[in-house]
């Protein structure tokens, strides 16, 4: 999962771009990057780290121009090498540098056929690369000396017709403008929108809705699926369907987790659908508990706290805030590492013990991946005096690979695998455990928004909304993925990073 943002002004972008990109800083902790477009001139800044480390004053100065896209990045099978930090850059046609959030699933297929058709070489192991090179390859097929809006529209068309995957991505093309494109399926989020200036109208194009209204732009639209929006440097946009035949099926789990509460993804409130998740989920408790002992919901925080306010509502107990959140500390989720995921969680959070003390404690968490983190925080409870510690939910059990962008753990690792529910509540420590059933999910967001054809939710049900996943693939992914895996890439990183240094 990755931010991405891009904009063409009146004026130099890179605080406009800075600000978008602190905003989705919570979709990559990895590393962040810039490129602006001056005249004809190109001035980029990249690098391992959070946003407000990777761009200091002096890079901020140099980051010239009235255009320009930005990324945080969050490593899926990747290394987390800066070489593979966004945007990238390949110099023909025109010069155009991409950044993209999402996976493609035929990624070794399309590197072969860049190296071998295209004549094109890849220099690292990010599908990102692979996605510039296809569509910088259609673009000059299709592009004269002089670049036209449709040579644009028809190269993204070609790679609707090559890429299979997850990708919502923004690329700039040199002196000439900004253009992002979605998927077919509308898996990853893609979001864009207008301000009026004394000197023009302004564009941005962003993961996230937040990233606009929280500058002043008021959103037009999203990027369809399979759609494509150009922006020229002029500020002159234009817009077109690249793909015949579109399904969309945007990824349930920027509800459930991912994107901020106050964004609006494809017409869906993150909040709103938050807030009847836990709607559902209380309907379900009230069904499986109608004569439950509970003295106080409790959410997990941060994403869980808007699930967890209705269920206090309808159960008529206390709604209490027992967990204090270091917000200093990068999210769990993200950590390559389960020994650094054990680290963080002890390091993330403290307890009021008070809330706790002698209760019937219901804990509620948006979801339950590992389980690191929710087995610690149950310990947690009993240390300090609760009574009996209940879980629920706001998600299904995770069962099965994502395979569009999430950097989830590989099936052995996820805590649901071969286990009952009843198995789950035992490993995690709780006295009874309780999920979101999957149909109530869907219609958590589905139902908010008609024109969703279907949501992906392949990490619950192991239905891809690509096709294309077969055993052979998820294998791939499960070598890839193990934190064992990680570790090595890691050290491998390492190495090449101290040999460039030396």
């Amino acid at each position: 999962m990755c931010g991405i943002v891009g904009m063409v002004g009146r004026s130099n972008v890179q605080y406009d771009l800075y600000d978008a990109l602190s905003l989705l800083q919570h979709r990559g902790e990895d590393a962040a990057g810039m490129v602006t477009c001056e005249g004809d001139t190109l001035h980029q800044r990249k690098s391992n780290g959070l946003i407000r480390d990777v761009f200091r004053q002096e890079h901020m100065n140099s980051l010239r121009g009235n255009m320009g896209i930005a990324h945080s990045r969050y490593p899926t099978a990747g290394t987390s090498s800066s070489a593979e930090a966004q945007p990238m850059y390949v110099n023909s046609p025109f010069g155009i540098c991409l950044a993209h959030n999402g996976n493609l699933i035929n990624d070794d297929k399309l590197n072969e056929d860049l190296f071998r058709a295209d004549r094109r070489h890849i220099n690292t192991s990010s599908d990102s690369e692979v996605l510039l090179n296809v569509f910088a390859h259609e673009l000059q097929n299709v592009s004269g000396l002089r670049l036209r809006p449709g040579d644009v529209f028809k190269a993204v068309e070609r790679v609707h017709e090559r890429a299979v995957g997850a990708y919502a991505a923004v690329a700039l093309i040199t002196g000439y403008g900004i253009v992002g494109f979605r998927d077919p399926h509308g898996i990853r989020p893609m979001v864009f929108g207008k301000r009026e200036t004394e000197d023009g109208p302004e564009y941005m194009i962003a993961s996230e809705s937040v990233a606009l209204s929280m500058q002043g732009f008021d959103v037009i639209d999203d990027v369809a699926p399979g759609e494509a929006v150009y922006i020229q440097s002029n500020g002159r946009l234009y817009r077109q369907q690249c793909s015949p035949k579109t399904t969309f099926s945007p990824c349930i789990f920027e509800h459930v987790y991912f994107a901020r509460p106050d964004s609006v993804l494809d017409g869906v409130s993150v909040y709103k659908a938050r807030l009847k998740m836990g709607e559902k989920l209380a309907d379900k408790l009230l069904r499986l508990h109608p004569d439950h002992d509970i003295d106080v919901v409790m959410p997990v925080p941060d994403t869980s706290c808007t699930a967890a306010l209705p269920i206090a509502h309808r159960l008529d107990v206390k709604y209490r805030e027992g967990l204090v959140k270091n917000r200093y500390i990068g999210r769990t989720f993200i950590l390559s590492e389960q020994k650094q995921r054990r680290q963080s969680v002890r390091r993330k959070f403290s307890p009021i013990d008070i809330e706790f003390r002698d209760k019937n404690v219901l804990l509620v968490d948006d979801s339950i991946i590992r389980g690191t983190t929710t087995k610690y925080l149950v310990q947690m409870a009993r240390d300090v005096g609760a009574r009996n510690v209940y879980l629920a939910s706001a998600a299904p059990p995770a069962r099965f690979p994502n395979v569009y962008g999430i950097d989830m753990p590989t099936v052995s690792e996820f805590v649901a695998n071969n286990r009952t529910e009843e198995e789950i509540a035992e490993y995690l420590g709780v006295d009874w455990l309780v999920y979101q059933d999957l149909e109530d999910l869907v219609a958590c967001a589905e139902d908010i928004n008609p024109r969703i054809d279907r949501f992906d939710t392949s990490v619950f049900d192991g239905k891809y909304v690509t096709g294309g996943v077969d055993e052979t693939y998820l294998n791939r992914i499960e070598t890839l993925r193990s934190d064992n895996a990680k570790k090595a890439r890691a050290a491998d990183a390492d190495v090449i990073e101290l040999h460039n240094q030396i």
